[in-house]
């Protein structure tokens, strides 16, 4: 069992309610959507061919218990599921970032999936799996990427899907698209609306610049 790897990186979380924590990364090669807004079109092709045992001596020499598979796009690649399951066998805690396109049950409840659900600016948000709120357990999480005013009144309406399904616990994260969405103007969208979502700032660019890679 092997994957295409980009990079595998030690830095911090930026993206869910663990950010601020300590985190490895394992960024996987290989996307199917092309979105206007994508801050990893380096990954899109790029990849080194690794074993799943490779991988995880690599994320076990940062000492770290938290550890996000990200990509690109990881249910891309067929293993990624074997890979999620043998880092939970090492107690690991373990979060996958995927783009909402796929079916996100084949990844082990156990896991965080983070689900990034495309909003119109990104071009690609035909590509929505919508089945895929169903799938949700309590332990996931839902991120949409908010580029304008018409991105956030879709993302309320998925906001209201999530709540007729009895989802609506499951943490929300509205993230301005970096440099184009004033972060101020997203605020007071959500105060005005009383929304019960998290404005979700990309920490790592934040802290690194928005062209830094691994980190």
């Amino acid at each position: 069992m092997q994957l295409s790897v980009y990079e595998i990186f030690y830095s911090i979380q930026g993206e869910s309610t663990y950010a601020g924590l300590p985190c490895v990364f394992v960024r996987l090669s290989g996307c199917n959507l092309r979105c206007s807004y994508c801050d990893t079109r380096y990954a899109y092709d790029e990849g080194r061919i690794l074993t799943i045992e490779e991988i995880i001596r690599r994320v076990a020499s940062y000492q770290c218990p938290l550890v996000e598979i990200t990509g690109g796009e990881p249910l891309l690649q067929k293993d990624t599921p074997k890979l999620v399951q043998r880092l939970l066998e090492y107690k690991y805690t373990v979060l996958i970032e995927t783009n909402g396109s796929l079916d996100i049950n084949r990844v082990d409840h156990r896991c965080v999936r983070i689900m990034d659900i495309k909003c119109p600016s990104s071009g690609e948000h035909h590509r929505n799996d919508f089945a895929n709120l169903r799938r949700l357990t309590a332990t996931d999480e839902v991120k949409l990427v908010i580029g304008g005013r018409e991105d956030y009144e879709f993302a309320k309406q998925i906001l209201l899907q999530l709540r007729s399904l009895r989802r609506s616990k499951i943490p929300v994260h509205f993230s301005p698209v970096f440099g184009k969405q004033n972060y101020q103007e997203l605020a007071q969208w959500i105060l005005e609306d009383h929304l019960n979502v998290r404005l979700h700032l990309q920490l790592q660019k934040i802290i690194w610049g928005a062209d830094a890679k691994g980190v």
